[in-house]
This record gives structure tokens, sequence and C-alpha cells, in this order.
């Protein structure tokens, strides 16, 4: 409504809402996918709860969620530039596997080609901590950072975007197939997320339009 140059306060929202007998959806409790119980190397964690960043490509967060289908479970990975809370890379697969990381990395990484230093953010999980996931940080001269062992809160703007998913697309639905379901992330991901989609902490742009909005600053 702000954008469109209408001003209403929280309280007036909320009489209105109760007046149309409109509710909001409610997020799900935070719940962990990610097997940290293993052997493998951890990272220190060098966000540490910074979410504020002043460019892009210096901190990445990535992570993994899941979606009920007829046919069984779908994976989501994603990978997410701070500075614009965009998702920069994702990957959908029937398994839970380092591939699905790799393969989200793989595109944020094509479309974005960092710099050096870049922060790769995630939480302690195998497939994190796999050494094709190191090996690609390595090589790409990234710095791999990660969560305190099962809190959320290390990496809050990944939950954030999980939570935005399910309670604005999936919730209520039920998906016949992994591509129905595949279908509808991509498109939410993709074109009504990353394009359209306020953020407050964005100042109510969507994350696109705060990137082109920052580029054009640095030309003028």
């Amino acid at each position: 409504m702000k954008s469109q140059g209408v001003w209403c306060g929280r309280c007036h929202a909320r009489t209105l809402m109760r007046r149309a007998g409109v509710s909001a959806k409610q997020s799900k409790k935070y719940r962990v996918t990610t097997a940290s119980n293993h052997r493998l190397p951890i990272a220190l964690n060098h966000l540490d709860r910074q979410f504020t960043v002043d460019a892009p490509n210096r901190i990445w967060v990535s992570d993994i969620t899941y979606i009920w289908t007829k046919e069984g479970w779908l994976y989501l990975a994603v990978v997410i530039d701070l500075y614009s809370r965009q998702i920069v890379g994702w990957s959908l697969n029937s398994r839970i596997t380092t591939c699905l990381v790799i393969d989200a990395l793989r595109m944020a990484i094509w479309r974005r080609n960092p710099g050096p230093n870049l922060i790769f953010h995630s939480d302690r999980g195998s497939q994190y901590c796999s050494d094709e996931i190191q090996r690609m940080l390595r090589s790409n001269k990234m710095i791999c950072s990660m969560s305190q062992k099962g809190n959320c809160w290390d990496n809050a703007v990944a939950e954030s975007y999980f939570g935005s998913l399910k309670t604005e697309r999936l919730f209520g639905m039920t998906y016949r197939t992994r591509t129905e379901a595949r279908r509808d992330i991509i498109d939410y991901t993709e074109m009504f997320y990353n394009r359209h989609r306020l953020h407050s902490y964005l100042g109510y742009l969507s994350p696109i339009v705060f990137v082109e909005l920052g580029e054009l600053n640095e030309v003028a």
C-alpha cells in the first residue's frame, strides 16, 4: 500500500483485516533438515549474525528445506546474497545429497561471478561439510562459515525465505508430482520473490529493484 501512495499503519490494517474476516497465514516452527552428527571438519562462524552487508557478492548464505508431494519429498537448496536478499542460486532434487548444494552454488557462481574472499555461510549439515563442497569453495576462493550446532538464528535470513515460501505459496497446497511442486517453487522464487516481493529490510523494495537502484547510484 505504501508503494502505491496509500498510508496505512499496522493498527488500521489489523482493524480492516478483522472487519473483512481476513487473517494472516502463520508459518510453522523451525525444524532441522540437515544432519550435523558427523565427523567432517566444521568451519568457524565468520558471519556471526552480521546480516547487514553494504555491497553485493560479499556474503552468501545457504540452507536446505523440504516440500511434500504425493510422489514423495522434494528438497530445495538456496543461495542468498545478504546484500539484496536475492536468491542467486537454487536447486531442487528428490534426494538430499551434496549434489543438491553443489548445483545451487554452481548456479550462483555462474550468475554472479564473485570475486575472492566471499563468505559462504551455512549450517553444519554433512552436505556443506563434504569434501566436494569444500573443494568448490576453495577453488573459487570463498571463505566457509558455519552456524553453531542446531542454532537456526545463525542463519536467520535463509530461514526467513523458507518461511515466506511455505507461508505465501506452499501453505494449503497439495502437489501431485514433484514436477508440479518444482514448477510452483521456481515461479515463486524467480518471478515473485526476487522481482516483486517487498522487503522491509530493503526499504520495501524487491531484491532485484534494490540491486538495480544500487547500480544506478554507483553510476551517478
